[in-house]
């Protein structure tokens, strides 16, 4: 079994046990246009509240003008690592719709599509690292964002890199155990 597999408490499908968010990305490996055709495909076919699909993805490959801005607008230690990805995501929600009506399941249905396409990644071998720490503000302005358009979170996708490439600090977290609170943790009622 692959160390990072997850081990559970009651099976799971593989895609799923599988899955982690390693901060090493191999900065040999390119995407070129298209190849993540499949990975938004399935952002695309994810459930959304009432079909108002209110997702929106803004796809910066690596040596491009909008990689090179939303890097930028990357705060702390994601800085340090995310930059060795072969694309950065910015998952942006639509929050209005086109009558200018609030839509507050925005973030929730855009959270079901980056899952979605985080594990359509994985089952095409790249992997997905999720982050909230960046400046919202500055990929407003730098991709003029309209109105009801919130950037809501970053994801480095690519191949896998080398550990051993991350500063001491980010190396120890991406060798060190998976876990996660245990299901009666999280689990608040179930009659």
């Amino acid at each position: 079994m692959n160390p990072r597999t997850a081990v559970t408490s009651a099976p799971v499908l593989d895609s799923i046990a599988t899955r982690w968010s390693p901060r090493a990305f191999d900065a040999d490996h390119s995407l070129p246009e298209g190849a993540l055709r499949g990975v938004f495909e399935a952002a695309r076919w994810s459930a959304s509240a009432n079909n108002s699909q209110p997702w929106r993805f803004i796809i910066a490959r690596r040596g491009s003008a909008s990689f090179a801005k939303v890097e930028a607008a990357l705060m702390g230690f994601n800085q340090a690592w995310a930059g060795t990805a072969a694309a950065l995501v910015v998952n942006v929600a639509e929050t209005l719709n086109a009558e200018g009506q609030e839509q507050p399941w925005a973030s929730y249905d855009l959270g079901q599509a980056v899952a979605s396409y985080s594990l359509q990644a994985h089952s095409e071998g790249l992997y997905v690292h999720q982050m909230g720490g960046f400046d919202r503000q500055a990929i407003r302005e730098a991709f003029s964002l309209e109105a009801g358009q919130e950037p809501i979170s970053v994801a480095a996708i690519g191949l896998l890199g080398d550990a051993d490439q991350l500063p001491d600090a980010l190396r120890e977290r991406e060798i060190a155990p998976r876990n996660r609170r245990a299901l009666d943790e999280i689990v608040l009622v179930n009659d």
